[in-house]
């Protein structure tokens, strides 16, 4: 999901296909995809502070399309030209198993472990359900295991639940190798019928607006990713030829308010989308937003290439599949501490409307602390798995790749 590079202008028309130049990467898009994953971080950590009662936050599980529809690009931008033979299509397969599977893995195990910690120890139980039971049931995790908790096989999240868009992401990869194997240079021509009956499927039949993902999950990536490689497709041209001419300065103001625009466009778009219909648009809003920074033109752009947000951008797969992890040990560790103290640090709370155990109890001030708490052990926690466990697991696909 972080191996992104500019587009190739001499390998082929704008209209008909994706080319690469090795070694150069979108660095703010980059570093897009890893504020992104700490806004879904945001929105899965309850809390009674008015960060986490905001409509923003409330709406920022729509976030996910921003990756769905950048992974698109990126991996049209990267692999439409290079499709064309039964091996490319398998190291292609193997490398994006290596990239999704491994940390996918480790974290299964995790909570696993857990699971069974909890069998062992009654007093870790809490008021919640039993150990192995609900969202960790023995059928939820074979279905994890084999990568399959987001293509219609269950009725409920389960395990490590922001897990369901790994699983639609590699059957996605796996159903664009497959088109453009078969279809080459016509193949956008399924991407254009994807991203248009996408949506119409989810307005029938969705009753919880774009917020589906055990159920519909391949669909709403499927739509997202696809929106994602026409863009690649039809505007590499564009867009390379606009970085040649920005890296020259011009026209810097004029790409900034350009980019500030499009930051609040996205704010007020979730903030308003998150709770109806109208969030089945984001994948639309979100290629805007891709288009535009791209270029890299503005500003904005010059600070999201900064060293911490690249960073951020490195560890994002890390941020999305650690951080449920996180936050529920955070709860586990400050209830025991409650039960000992009774210092109101988490507790009943209400979080939009929906009751749920959080932090804030007893001060708002507590829920905002503990965000600040819970992002830096997230991204703490995320280095170490980004560092010891992505990073490795990659590098041996790719060696194991490079055999066939």
């Amino acid at each position: 999901m972080t191996q992104a590079a500019l587009l190739n202008l001499a390998s082929a028309p704008a209209a008909t296909r994706a080319g690469t130049k090795a070694g150069e990467r979108f660095l703010v898009l980059d570093s897009w995809r890893g504020i992104c994953a700490l806004l879904v971080a945001l929105f899965h950590f309850p809390t009674s502070s008015m960060i986490s009662q905001s409509a923003f936050v409330g709406g920022s599980y729509l976030f996910v399309d921003f990756f769905f529809v950048l992974s698109g690009f990126v991996i049209a931008s990267s692999y439409a030209d290079r499709l064309n033979e039964p091996d490319e299509v398998a190291r292609f397969a193997l490398v994006r198993f290596g990239r999704v599977y491994p940390l996918h893995l480790v974290m299964l195990l995790a909570f696993a472990a857990f699971e069974m910690l909890r069998l062992l120890l009654p007093q870790l139980h809490g008021t919640g359900a039993a150990p192995f039971t609900g969202g960790f049931d023995v059928k939820s995790l074979v279905t994890n295991l084999f990568l399959l908790q987001g293509m219609g096989l269950e009725d409920h999240l389960s395990w490590n639940a922001p897990s369901w868009s790994i699983s639609a992401e590699f059957f996605t990869y796996l159903m664009f190798a497959g088109v453009v194997f078969v279809a080459g240079r016509r193949a956008w021509i399924w991407f254009v019928a994807a991203a248009l009956t996408a949506p119409l499927f989810l307005l029938a039949f969705s009753n919880r607006h774009m917020d589906v993902s055990f159920d519909f999950g391949f669909i709403r990536c499927l739509y997202g990713f696809s929106l994602g490689a026409l863009l690649a497709w039809f505007q590499h041209d564009s867009i390379a030829a606009a970085r040649q001419s920005l890296a020259g300065g011009r026209a810097r103001m004029a790409w900034t308010l350009a980019e500030i625009m499009m930051i609040a466009v996205i704010g007020l778009f979730v903030s308003l989308a998150g709770s109806n219909d109208a969030g089945i648009a984001a994948p639309f809003v979100f290629a805007l937003a891709l288009f535009l920074f791209a270029h890299e033109g503005g500003l904005v752009s010059a600070l999201l290439r900064s060293r911490p947000m690249l960073a951020l951008g490195a560890f994002s797969y890390s941020i999305y599949m650690v951080h449920i992890f996180v936050q529920a040990r955070m709860i586990n560790v400050a209830g025991l501490v409650e039960r000992k103290l009774g210092l109101g640090l988490v507790g009943d709370i209400t979080v939009r409307g929906e009751a749920a155990t959080g932090f804030g109890a007893a001060s708002p001030w507590f829920g905002f602390a503990a965000i600040l708490a819970m992002l830096v052990a997230v991204v703490v926690a995320s280095w170490v798995s980004w560092r010891f466990v992505e990073m490795p697991a990659l590098a041996w696909f790719r060696r194991l790749a490079k055999r066939i």
